[in-house]
């Protein structure tokens, strides 16, 4: 295996990591209620958490600091965006946890913040290695 691809697996395991922890024991109260609404200081503090978390993951394998600035700014955005989109769905079919359909959501969610790192981690391979 090249040091590359090692250092790949690498990351991918540290944003999987940071994945967990801010989305599933990070999240306060304010982050989590009234997130149908477009302007939400708590999704933003969300999106934030995570954005720290990836700067320990590139900092972490060495990238540039002008490339993770880059890729978190972007982060942001997407991971804001799709808490927003979650967020909004859920409100308007009123769905809970208690409802099949809040799950495919939540999936859905979930695969779209997989592939932003899947795409974090091609422009690390295209940009910065």
């Amino acid at each position: 295996m090249t040091g590359t691809i090692g250092t790949l697996l690498i990351l991918i395991c540290l944003l999987q990591i940071k994945h967990m922890f801010a989305d599933f024991y990070l999240q306060t109260p304010r982050m989590l209620s009234g997130r149908g609404g477009y302007w939400h200081v708590g999704r933003a503090q969300h999106a934030g958490v995570h954005v720290l978390g990836s700067i320990v993951a590139f900092g972490l394998i060495g990238a540039p600091v002008l490339f993770i600035l880059a890729v978190v700014a972007a982060e942001w955005l997407l991971h804001f965006h799709i808490d927003y989109w979650k967020g909004q769905h859920c409100d308007r079919k009123a769905l809970d946890p208690s409802k099949p359909a809040f799950w495919r959501a939540t999936g859905a969610d979930q695969a779209m913040h997989q592939l932003t790192y899947v795409t974090m981690v091609w422009a690390w391979v295209e940009w910065a290695v």
